[in-house]
């Protein structure tokens, strides 16, 4: 009879801890473009591993739900010339992230070809990584 009241017990806790962890890390997260922008690696590298042992999650895990004004974190990057931040992105991407398509279906060096950045010098970090 305990085991039938403890279940549903800790079911329901746990759906009730998911909504507010996940706000949690949506704010540990908010300003992580302007500092890609700013091209504050230091910063940035701080703002990974507070997240990292925070909410156990690596770049990978959030990467694709980060949007700075339409565009991923290493757009944004190639956007701003920031390369200290963008080579950091771009070694801490697993190498078949680098390569697959992003939200609009482009890959980053597709998507850098068409904006002229092709010869840029996160285009070379991002070649050299794959």
């Amino acid at each position: 009879m305990l085991k039938n009241v403890k279940y549903p017990l800790l079911l329901s806790l746990g759906l009730s801890v998911s909504p507010v962890a996940m706000a949690d890390v949506n704010e540990a997260l908010a300003n992580i473009c302007t500092i890609v922008q700013a091209d504050d690696k230091g910063e940035l590298r701080k703002k990974m591993r507070m997240v990292e042992s925070d909410y156990r999650m690596k770049l990978k895990d959030y990467y694709s739900g980060v949007s700075c004004g339409g565009n991923s974190l290493i757009r944004t990057a190639a956007l701003n010339n920031a390369i200290e931040t963008g080579t950091l992105l771009v070694k801490k991407m697993p190498r078949g992230d680098l390569s697959a398509p992003e939200a609009d279906g482009k890959t980053i060096q597709a998507w850098l070809t068409e904006q002229g950045l092709q010869d840029s010098p996160l285009a070379a970090v991002i070649h050299e990584r794959m």
